[in-house]
């Protein structure tokens, strides 16, 4: 390794150690003792190794502790409150990756359990194995913008079988105030506060599992926040005068208004290069804001004109297709995002059963990630500027540095 290298590594290893020094001073007023405080920091510290699997014994070994007894307590009887953690996580987010076009995407990722005592387990559909299996299923808000993606909020289901058996809750330590609420409940609230962090954002984008929920879309326009939103092919829409209103699924609704004519768009790109779809749309008789619009926009496979996507659209009239199509390639992103917490964070590595273990640990693991990506943004704003430097006069570094929001002395 020549000096060059050597130079850089250990000014990535000072950028690393800034990102976990500055976010942990932001938690760091949550927990009541300082030995906590510390405990947080090298659980955060854990979560960003590369060590194979982040569970408190991995985590205890990789620090040099004999037993992972001072993390299992961190996620059990520590005195801290996870969802004020999480406030401070939303404040973060707003402050290191706010930008006015950046979409916010509700999504879901399942957690493989066995048995039955962790908090929320059941035989349920998860998106993770492709079918019915047993598993805990979390429902995340993320925020896309230019200067990355992350989860900033999270909230575990319980499906029925669980808030109607008390006796369970108590064993999972379920607060006893804890109804039973849809996962769009739990999207709706975990936007809810979003808005009162002032977080900005241009979209809102969803799988049919949320864009199928009439009170959901209302809840957007009623606060102005644009939408792409997928429904299910029996989704209903309210016919005009001349059919009687009656209602029709999305899918018959669209095949008798359609033109006929398709986009060929790239919805951004994917692992193999741009995810190319064909895409059409249509206007609809909707209530909406004054000077907005709302669509039905299809997205259809090249290969298999069958395998269609149907999303209802909601926005101001100068939309373009191309935006909306854009917007509706952010969730592949977020769903990358999920996988980098879970490979990268240890989002899904937890052994905890209890309700306050899932939320400590979650929560954890999402503050983590937000480190990991303000590093990622740091040492790509570093090699633009030294490329700025090497290539450029005096007056365009300061321009670059007015662009990127640095101190220009």
């Amino acid at each position: 390794m020549n000096h060059q290298e050597i130079k850089e590594e250990e000014e990535a290893a000072v950028r690393w150690a800034g990102c976990l020094d500055e976010v942990h001073a932001r938690i760091a007023g949550r927990f009541a003792r300082s030995e906590q405080r510390q405990r947080a920091r090298a659980y955060l510290q854990g979560l960003l190794r590369p060590i194979e699997r982040k569970n408190g014994w991995q985590l205890a070994e990789a620090a040099g502790e004999a037993n992972p007894y001072g993390y299992q307590e961190l996620l059990s009887r520590a005195h801290w409150d996870a969802d004020a953690v999480r406030d401070d996580l939303l404040d973060l987010v707003r402050e290191k990756l706010a930008d006015c076009t950046a979409v916010v995407v509700i999504d879901e990722t399942g957690f493989v359990k066995k048995g039955t005592k962790s908090v929320g387990v059941a035989p349920q559909y998860s998106g993770t194995v492709g079918k019915i299996g047993n598993c805990q299923i979390g429902v995340f808000l993320a925020y896309a913008s230019p200067k990355g993606q992350v989860l900033m909020d999270r909230e575990i289901y319980l499906p029925h079988e669980w808030t109607d058996d008390r006796h369970r809750c108590e064993e999972a330590g379920v607060p006893e105030e804890m109804e039973f609420a849809t996962k769009l409940v739990l999207a709706r609230r975990m936007l809810e506060r979003m808005l009162a962090h002032h977080l900005p954002c241009a979209w809102v984008t969803a799988d049919s599992v949320y864009g199928a929920d009439y009170h959901l879309r209302r809840f957007l326009t009623e606060h102005h926040i644009p939408y792409v939103l997928a429904v299910p092919p029996q989704n209903q829409i309210r016919m005009g005068l001349d059919e009687g209103f009656a209602s029709v699924g999305v899918d018959e609704w669209f095949a008798r208004k359609h033109s006929g004519r398709w986009y060929r768009l790239s919805a951004g790109w994917g692992s193999k290069g741009p995810r190319w779809f064909e895409w059409a749309w249509r206007k609809m008789d909707a209530e909406v804001p004054d000077g907005w619009q709302a669509w039905i926009v299809v997205r259809r496979s090249l290969t298999d004109p069958t395998e269609v996507v149907y999303h209802r659209v909601c926005a101001p009239k100068q939309t373009t297709l191309q935006q909306i199509v854009d917007v509706a390639g952010q969730r592949w992103k977020v769903e990358e995002a999920i996988e980098r917490a879970k490979g990268e964070c240890g989002l899904d590595q937890y052994e905890v059963p209890s309700w306050t273990g899932w939320y400590r640990h979650v929560t954890l693991s999402l503050v983590a990630q937000l480190c990991a990506t303000m590093m990622v943004e740091q040492a790509n704003t570093a090699r633009e500027k030294k490329a700025w430097e090497q290539q450029s006069s005096p007056s365009s570094l300061q321009q670059f540095k007015c662009q990127r929001g640095l101190v220009v002395h």
